[in-house]
């Protein structure tokens, strides 16, 4: 922005008003775009088909949960039903969330079935007589669009932009040709990650395979409806206790987890170093273990958990479906949230080698037959321990803790390359750096 960050007044010639806004008018100032421009308007129109309840209770349609803020990824799913109004999407539709389009909650529909959407969200149909649709979405997830948000949705909390004002935004309109060449320069810079990410996936399905071939009756009791349980090796009554314990009498030779592991649970008092500046942790299914923030010692009410490199921890609530991880290169006075459940190895596994065992279907098989409760189900390190693995030989698993070692490598080099490219991309995209092949 520079010395127009935060100006006490500025001028602008009335001829070059968008309208008569102060915010407008001060964005016109801060956004420096070469090209022209042009309103969301004239390049795309409002799809406003509405879904009918029975095409939701038949999975005709998928349900949108979220827009990643991050790459802009639809994640949706089936449900039986909704109370909520739904608009339609097709595939090659851009669907924009009202509140969040300034943080980069703005996807393109890839499901060939439609999804359906809240009136939280506006789906758009890019005019590609004019407009490449992957051109359109990176120029409304890049900066020039995003201040245009930030701004029509007053920056904060829970403002949604109007329909009239989405269609208002500008965008950035270079010719055709120079839209396809910057499109290819964006595919071609997320090639090599996405192949690396495939690689990822089959390291990790590789060992999820072994692991099934070594266990006896796993999927018989993953799939069928009905076991038979020795009431006496059951820990609780209940399905999932059932199986756990034929599982365990299949399986004999294999080791609990609890005897190669344990429980971590030394607290921090962060309240004690008030203007200190801890470094929190959080865990998902996403990342694994992730910085989340510094936060002032004074700010905490409660005391947290302290983590180490090569520890593991796991959100007790969401376990099963992967929010579990091995804990990074973290500073020494790192620290995680009261609530999560802390561990570490004490022999057996390599950690590097578990961390890869955490991210397996078969694991959160085992998961999904260890925890706990009614209504809201956890997995406690009591139960984690209670687990029941094969005990691989030493030189296996180095053969893939050292596979996994070296891709990460490869993959965070390759992400420095695409993060370049990316800013080169919306350089391309302002029209302050020429169109090239990059």
């Amino acid at each position: 922005m520079g010395s127009y960050a935060s100006p006490k007044t500025f001028a602008l010639k009335f001829s070059c008003a968008s309208d008569w806004s102060v915010s407008t008018n001060f964005l016109s100032l801060i956004n420096r775009c070469k090209w022209e421009v042009r309103p969301l308007s004239r390049v795309s129109k409002l799809r406003n088909e509405i879904a009918i309840e029975e095409e939701i209770k038949s999975s005709a349609i998928l349900l949108l949960d979220r827009i990643s803020f991050e790459d802009g990824k639809i994640h949706a799913g089936s449900r039986i039903s909704t109370k909520m109004k739904q608009f339609k999407s097709y595939k090659g539709d851009i669907v924009v969330s009202k509140i969040n389009a300034r943080k980069g909650a703005i996807g393109i529909v890839e499901s060939d079935k439609p999804i359906g959407v809240t009136v939280h969200f506006r789906v758009l149909i890019p005019d590609e007589d004019v407009v490449n649709r992957l051109f359109l979405w990176l120029a409304l997830r890049g900066k020039f669009c995003r201040n245009q948000f930030e701004i029509a949705t007053g920056g904060q909390g829970k403002g949604e932009i109007s329909e009239e004002r989405l269609m208002d935004i500008n965008v950035p309109f270079p010719p055709l040709p120079i839209q396809e060449t910057i499109v290819e320069n964006w595919l071609r810079a997320n090639q090599a990650v996405s192949l690396l990410d495939t690689e990822k996936k089959s390291i990790v399905e590789n060992l999820n395979s072994i692991l099934q071939q070594m266990t006896k009756g796993y999927f018989e009791l993953k799939n069928s409806r009905f076991i038979i349980a020795d009431f006496s090796k059951s820990t609780q009554w209940d399905v999932k206790s059932g199986r756990s314990a034929v599982f365990r009498s299949l399986n004999p030779d294999f080791v609990r987890l609890g005897d190669f592991s344990k429980e971590c649970s030394e607290k921090i008092n962060p309240w004690e170093d008030p203007e200190k500046d801890w470094p929190i942790y959080g865990v998902n299914n996403d990342e694994g273990v992730f910085f989340n923030c510094y936060q002032k010692g004074e700010e905490f009410n409660a005391a947290y958990k302290k983590i180490q490199k090569n520890w593991f921890f796991h959100n007790p609530t969401r376990a099963n479906v992967g929010s579990l991880g091995i804990v990074p290169d973290v500073p020494d006075d790192a620290i995680t949230s009261p609530e999560y459940q802390v561990w570490k190895l004490n022999g057996g596994y390599l950690p590097e080698f578990m961390a890869l065992v955490l991210k397996t279907d078969y694991f959160l098989t085992l998961v999904e037959f260890n925890r706990v409760g009614g209504v809201k189900q956890r997995m406690y390190y009591a139960n984690l321990a209670e687990i029941r693995l094969p005990l691989l030989d030493m030189n296996i698993q180095m053969q893939f803790a050292d596979e996994w070692k070296n891709i990460l490598l490869e993959l965070r080099k390759t992400e420095q390359k695409q993060i370049k490219s990316h800013v080169e991309i919306e350089e391309m995209i302002l029209g302050i750096r020429p169109v090239e092949r990059i």
